[in-house]
């Protein structure tokens, strides 16, 4: 009779608690990113009421950003040392002082530091926690459920928008940011909602070839072997240390990954690109004309059309025919946002603008969907919340410099075009440094001669090859050895 090999692994619920856990994240990206979004709205109101130019004003809007990915490794270590559901209840207490203490601000550099600085930082202790508690609750339908939960951010985007427009008309900029202060305190009820995730073991026959197995079991000794305190031995302060310093290299050794690189060295150049539009799509329509309620409602746009960005392509790359094409898609995604952004000089009335913000927000949906997912396709699950905390804060410098830099040169320009210019070609940058890596790789694989006998050559290219958990062999069905 033919003989089947037997592996203990943790399989998450794939449902359950886990569309909570969803929802939860619904909830934070709709509290981080989309209010971060909808600040853009105040840029106007800032630099009238304390007369000041571009460049000076946007730092607020950088501040925020930037703060919020630069303290994502430090969301992560939280979530990691203590509990997620800590972190995110911590990071919504700041978020929500934060925004409260800026509708009482008496010049920018108040808000630099109670609105860029402060709520930032509770920002990125909600975010990156919530965004790793998703993928540890979900494998086969991962894509699937981060559509959802990063749907948020243009729903949010989408309501928000006009609401934030109306209640400055009604309570000034400083009755607007009182009242999302208290709108943010919800991130401790979301917090709430992090319930730790154990695992149980299950035994799966015929799941795992020969080498699969041994590569886990030879996984599990070299962690195993790491560890410097034998069971029975007294706990030293030395061996306590060497454990710690060992489990703190093992939970950052994708760095080692050539793969995790170039994506981070092309989220560098997406980060700056993406980031601009977001600041500079209101203040760029008022100069053409278009009125308040109209540069508000493309905003809208932008949000509501990113939601099906994000569940369409969270859908599609779930399939099983697609389901290796997650790069490919996510790269294309990437590209043609830079080519959006090249055509906004040209758009200069709100019906033209429309399409603009369909567009964008519709590929802006798809990547941000799937950068999580494409990350946990490089690392692993085991490596995701670490990873995710990396990526995040390789936004942090680019979201700094970015606005500053597209107002510097909206001041001395006169007109947006080079603004926008700058950040489309450095999204198509990014979109054509994945490329280039894919096809090197490609060749390097063909020279090396590692495809195996019943692989293609012309599909492997974009297959990803460096999530190496059970994700994998739960879609194989079960061969007998």
């Amino acid at each position: 009779m033919a003989q089947t090999n037997k592996v203990l692994v943790a399989a998450p619920p794939d449902g359950g608690w886990g569309w909570m856990i969803v929802a939860g994240c619904f909830i934070v990206t709709i509290c981080t990113r989309a209010v971060t979004r909808c600040i853009s709205i105040f840029f106007v109101e800032f630099q009238m009421h304390f007369a000041q130019d571009y460049s000076k004003t946007a730092w607020i809007h950088s501040l925020v950003d930037c703060t919020t990915m630069l303290c994502a490794p430090l969301g992560s270590f939280i979530g990691n040392r203590l509990s997620c559901r800590f972190a995110v209840i911590l990071g919504g207490f700041m978020a929500s002082t934060g925004l409260i203490l800026s509708s009482f601000a008496t010049s920018l550099e108040n808000l630099y530091l109670s609105l860029g600085v402060l709520t930032g930082i509770g920002f990125a202790l909600c975010y990156t926690p919530a965004i790793a508690m998703v993928g540890k609750y979900f494998c086969k339908r991962k894509s699937l459920a981060y559509g959802v939960a990063m749907s948020g951010s243009g729903i949010g985007t989408f309501i928000l928008a006009p609401v934030v427009q109306h209640l400055i008309e009604l309570y000034s900029w400083r009755g607007a940011l009182l009242l999302l202060g208290g709108f943010v305190a919800n991130l401790c009820v979301c917090g709430a909602l992090m319930r730790p995730i154990t695992l149980k073991e299950e035994q799966l026959s015929g799941v795992l070839s020969v080498d699969e197995e041994n590569t886990y079991n030879k996984q599990q000794n070299n962690l195993n072997s790491k560890s410097a305190c034998k069971p029975g031995q007294p706990i030293r302060t030395d061996c306590l240390n060497r454990c710690i310093f060992f489990q703190s290299l093992q939970e950052y050794s994708f760095f080692l990954m050539p793969d995790f690189m170039v994506l981070a060295v092309s989220i560098l150049f997406l980060a700056y690109g993406c980031s601009v539009p977001f600041v500079y799509l209101v203040p760029y329509a008022l100069n053409v004309g278009v009125s308040h309620q109209n540069s508000a409602f493309l905003m809208s746009i932008l949000g509501v059309i990113g939601i099906v960005g994000n569940i369409t392509f969270g859908w599609l790359t779930d399939r099983r025919c697609l389901k290796k094409y997650r790069y490919f898609c996510f790269l294309v995604a990437v590209g043609m946002d830079g080519l959006c952004c090249l055509l906004i000089p040209t758009l200069q009335s709100f019906p033209l603008l429309v399409p603009f913000s369909v567009l964008y927000g519709y590929f802006d949906g798809a990547y941000v969907a799937l950068l999580p997912v494409v990350t946990s396709d490089i690392v692993g699950t085991q490596y995701l919340s670490s990873a995710l905390g990396v990526v995040f804060f390789l936004h942090a410098i680019p979201y700094l410099i970015s606005p500053p830099i597209a107002g510097w040169l909206v001041d001395r320009t006169g007109t947006y075009t080079a603004a926008f210019m700058l950040s489309g070609f450095s999204m198509i940058f990014s979109s054509v440094l994945l490329v280039c890596a894919a096809l090197i790789k490609k060749c390097f694989r063909t020279r090396s001669g590692s495809y195996s006998t019943n692989s293609d050559p012309k599909l492997q290219i974009w297959t990803n090859t460096g999530e190496t958990d059970y994700c994998v062999a739960a879609d194989q069905e079960p061969k007998p050895v």
